[in-house]
């Protein structure tokens, strides 16, 4: 999953990127984490409803230079509503990839 570049710079790392690093070394698979960007910055979700995950998500990704793949995974390191890899996912698919597949290390518990 892409991060913000403001939010890149107050972190120093992405957490997805390493893990797919991992991944798609370990798999054999190629890796491509320049095509899909997060587009505009958005604020953090702890604490947001469903809802709100929603509206903070909506049209944050845009795909910066075609992808050559019907066929992709998207990896994420914690997922709770599903928001950010569903936005992501539909980016993806509305640019002509057929299917995303979305990897998942850790499920968070949410009350919704």
């Amino acid at each position: 999953m892409p991060m913000h570049k403001t939010r890149l710079k107050q972190r120093g790392f992405n957490q997805a990127l390493e893990l797919s690093r991992f991944f798609a070394s370990h798999y054999q698979l190629p890796l491509n984490y320049t095509s899909l960007i997060r587009s505009r910055h958005t604020d953090l979700q702890a604490g947001m409803s469903a809802v709100e995950r929603q509206k903070n998500v909506r049209q944050a990704f845009k795909v910066k230079k075609p992808i050559q793949y019907n066929h992709i995974a998207l990896i994420d390191d914690v997922m709770t509503t599903g928001s950010t890899v569903n936005e992501a996912a539909k980016t993806l698919k509305n640019s002509g990839v057929k299917t995303v597949d979305i990897w998942i290390i850790a499920r968070a518990g949410m009350n919704i």
